[in-house]
This record gives C-alpha cells, structure tokens and sequence, in this order.
C-alpha cells in the first residue's frame, strides 16, 4: 500500500510520518526546498513559547524514515484517478508516481495586507506585518525604519479575517492569539514602550490562550481597545497617524505610533486551489476544501480515497493541525486496509 502526500508542512510531515509507522509507502510531494511549510515564518510558538525551529527540527527527523520518500524543489502538475481506483500523479520533474490514496496537505497561504490599502502596508515604511515582526524576533533586533527603538506599538486584529470589504467572512482563529504572544515578546524587548492591541473580539479558544491573554494585561501592562482601526497615514517623522473609534465607550481615537503590526489572516492557498480543481473537491464558501462531513468524516473529501488534513480544510493553530494529521493517518489506514488488497 502506497499513499503521495501533497504539501510537507506541519500537517504533512506529521501524517507521513504516522503512515509510515503502520508500513504504508509514503511519496510527499513539497514544491520549495525545504519541509515545514508557514513554520519557518514564526520565532516561537503559543501558548508555551516554544521555539519554532525546535519543533521543525523534530518533524524533519521523522522524515528519515525508511517508508518515506521526499520529493523537494517538485510539484504535482497532474493529479488524476485512473480506471483501476489508483491514482497517478505527475510531477514537475515529469517522473509519475501511482497510489492508492491521496492526502492533500497544502495548508494556507497568509493575507496580503497590501489589498487593504487603507492600512498603508507596503506605503508607509513602518507599517508592518506580524510574518514581518517574527522576522524581527528571530534576528532579536526591534527597530523602526530609521533606526530608532520604538516607544508605542499598535497590533490590529483581524486584517484579512471577517472583513465584507474583501469577501472574507471567515474567522482565522489565530490573529488574536498571536498578536497576545507577540506583545508579550515586544514588552520583554522593549520594556518602557506603550503597546497596545485593537482588536474586534478576543477570541482566545485554545488550552492556556485565555491565561496568556490575561498575563498580556496583569503583568505585561499591555493595553486592549475594542475598536477597528478606520484610516492610517504618515507624518513626517515617518510615524503611523492612525484614526480608529473605542467602541467600549464610543468615543473616536487619533493617535500616533511609532509601529504598527498587521496581524493577517488565512485564506487557502494556490495550492489547494489547484489540488481542488485537478481531483474535482467541493470548495467551502471561504475557500478552502471542504470536508465530507463536519463530524465523522473531517478528513475525507466528496471524493474516494482522497483525504485532507491541516489548514487546507480550515484555518487552524498548530496543535489542531498536527492533531488532525494524525487523525487523517488513522483514516486512511483504516481506509486502505479496507479497499486495497496487499
């Protein structure tokens, strides 16, 4: 029994790995040149702080197994079922791959904050996204763009996420999370600057979010306003002006910030687009791959013997994404060992 595995992020490496521990042949597909996928973006995780690079490090190690083959630098430019159940899968490198099942793992792509052109992303030099502050976290360096440390930082919430404007109805469930890991991470750097999140609604849904949102306030000092930000622009000290309204207590807010954080969301990737379109999977209203049933069946597709896993299916934290990877191994076993005959 073989399976290719489209995509070797966080949710691809792990189902790999778990496939392969029940002796299934596994060809995981990757078109960069290295595994780990939006991973590689982020300095450390949440709710634990753990470092990224320490958990990229370990799915890479379980890629060394022996029932894995890593195709990297290659794409899947056609997918198709043949007649027999099988599947055949062309790659870039024009050498065919034939399998039993499939498992699409082609996760997300982030928002691209210059389409909400209002924010300035991409105009105004020291407005920035939150991949850019990780950037920032991972060379220990917090500066603005003429040098000089920051004294009031702004995180907006929901960039790209529940926003009509731009059609995207759909809550990433990681924005507020992140931008609470993030200040926390900027007030260990910076330790006298004024940091503030605007955010529509905190929604802290994960084990230990609530606790380090709370921590973010009690002991961080970091100040919350519920409000969204409506216009930013540019002085010439080349300092954010930024016009939002508190809508706690109804009054508008005009401030300036020094920095000013862009906490994009998630739509579904090129890649999923692609695998969709290629095996003929139904799309859900956000665009990303819907699942044959929300209950039993969240990691099976309206077609037969083709499975997903991670944030191709939906936005998802790290720990979901992994847990559904192992949940998508286990159905597929079962699913192989009920169809195909050794």
């Amino acid at each position: 029994m073989n399976v290719c595995i489209i995509g070797a992020g966080p949710a691809g490496c792990e189902a790999a790995f778990r496939l392969a521990e029940e002796g299934i042949q596994v060809d995981l597909i990757e078109k960069e040149c290295h595994t780990g996928g939006n991973l590689n973006n982020w300095y450390q995780l949440f709710p634990d702080r753990k470092q990224a690079a320490d958990l990229n490090e370990l799915l890479r190690n379980q890629l060394k197994h022996p029932q894995i083959r890593l195709h990297l630098n290659t794409e899947a430019t056609r997918m198709e079922k043949q007649g027999d159940g099988k599947f055949a899968v062309e790659l870039s490198d024009r050498s065919l791959l034939e399998c039993d099942a499939l498992l699409v793992t082609t996760g997300f792509k982030l928002f691209e904050a210059q389409r909400k052109e209002e924010y300035g992303y991409g105009i105004y030099d020291n407005v920035i996204t939150s991949v850019d502050l990780e950037n920032k976290f991972m060379n220990h360096q917090l500066t603005t763009s003429t040098g000089e440390v920051p004294q009031r930082i702004g995180f907006i919430h929901c960039v790209g996420s529940r926003d009509e404007k731009i059609c995207n109805y759909h809550c990433s469930k990681l924005c507020c999370i992140t931008a609470v890991k993030q200040a926390i991470e900027v007030r260990e750097m910076l330790p006298e600057a004024e940091i503030l999140c605007f955010y529509m609604d905190m929604r802290m849904f994960g084990p230990g979010y609530e606790e380090m949102y709370r921590e973010a306030q009690e002991k961080y000092n970091i100040k919350f306003v519920r409000g969204r930000l409506s216009e930013a622009s540019e002085n010439q000290n080349k300092q954010i002006i930024i016009k939002a309204e508190d809508t706690l207590i109804g009054k508008p807010l005009r401030m300036t910030l020094d920095l000013m954080v862009l906490m994009v969301g998630m739509e579904a990737s090129e890649g999923s687009k692609k695998a969709a379109a290629q095996l003929g999977l139904k799309k859900a209203p956000n665009g990303f791959i819907q699942s044959a049933d929300p209950h039993s069946g969240n990691n099976r597709t309206s077609e037969e013997g083709i499975f997903i896993a991670g944030c191709s299916s939906s936005p998802m934290n790290l720990t979901d994404t992994l847990a559904d990877a192992r949940s998508a191994a286990i159905t597929m076993t079962q699913w192989l060992k009920n169809n195909i005959k050794r």
